[in-house]
């Protein structure tokens, strides 16, 4: 959905956006037991705000940009774990060519990813998503293909429903995305998008200790609960160290 504002418009930062985006997933009326999953970093705090909105759980979902080799920013693909790989729109054209790269840099992002739920998950099981509405949320989608490994890890944990969330989006990411997700939800889908950051007028580096904060904050309003049905699941303490 496009809110039709100028193309001026910015958010002030991601919590004030994650604020807006909750209000609209909010009217969803999603199906219990629900389930926010912020995309590390920048996306967590903007679930945050919509894990409060929906007055539902947070947790993560790590995934890793593939950057371009020498251009890292630009992104040719996406991993998540369990062996996903999605390759970034247009890719296919000039795949063969750095084919080699792809897979070396792939290999390093697999690395970062594996830190990355070291850190975030701080020794707690896995993420048990059978049965529950996942929200799955990002700061901004240029190519689309983070949200789609998160979309692809999420099926694979057999979420009962899928619903990408981010407050801008190019069209052809939102396109890309609703092609997988149960229900999408978009604040702006700008004609043309540069950069996620140009959309914030803050859009600062956000740390793992960051993080990690609003995830025990979270946990100490929403500890998290196994769903009572589908058969046996893991138990696990919202607590974090």
């Amino acid at each position: 959905m496009k809110h039709g504002r100028s193309d001026t418009f910015r958010f002030e930062n991601r919590r004030y956006a994650g604020i807006l985006l909750g209000k609209e997933i909010a009217k969803l009326a999603l199906k219990a037991p629900v389930l926010v999953l912020g995309l590390p970093r920048g996306g967590v705090t903007v679930a945050a705000a919509v894990a409060e909105a929906l007055d539902a759980p947070l947790d993560v979902l790590v995934v890793r940009k593939v950057g371009m080799p020498g251009q890292p920013e630009l992104a040719i693909g996406a991993i998540a774990s369990d062996g996903i790989v999605v390759h970034a729109p247009g890719a296919a054209s000039f795949l063969a060519s750095i084919s080699p790269s792809f897979a070396v840099i792939a290999a390093a992002e697999r690395g970062e990813l594996r830190r990355r739920e070291r850190v975030y998950r701080s020794g707690l099981p896995p993420l048990d998503l059978a049965g529950r509405t996942v929200v799955l949320v990002d700061d901004g989608l240029a190519t689309g293909s983070s949200m789609l490994a998160a979309i692809r890890a999420a099926r694979k944990l057999r979420a009962a429903s899928v619903i990408a969330a981010s407050p801008v989006a190019s069209p052809e990411a939102a396109a890309r995305v609703a092609a997988e997700a149960d229900h999408t939800v978009f604040l702006e889908t700008p004609e043309i998008l540069f950069a996620v950051g140009e959309w914030y007028e803050r859009f600062e580096q956000i740390e793992d200790i960051e993080v990690n904060l609003l995830l025990m904050r979270a946990a100490r309003r929403h500890p998290f609960k196994p769903p009572r049905f589908g058969g046996e699941s893991q138990n696990r303490s919202g607590s974090r160290p």
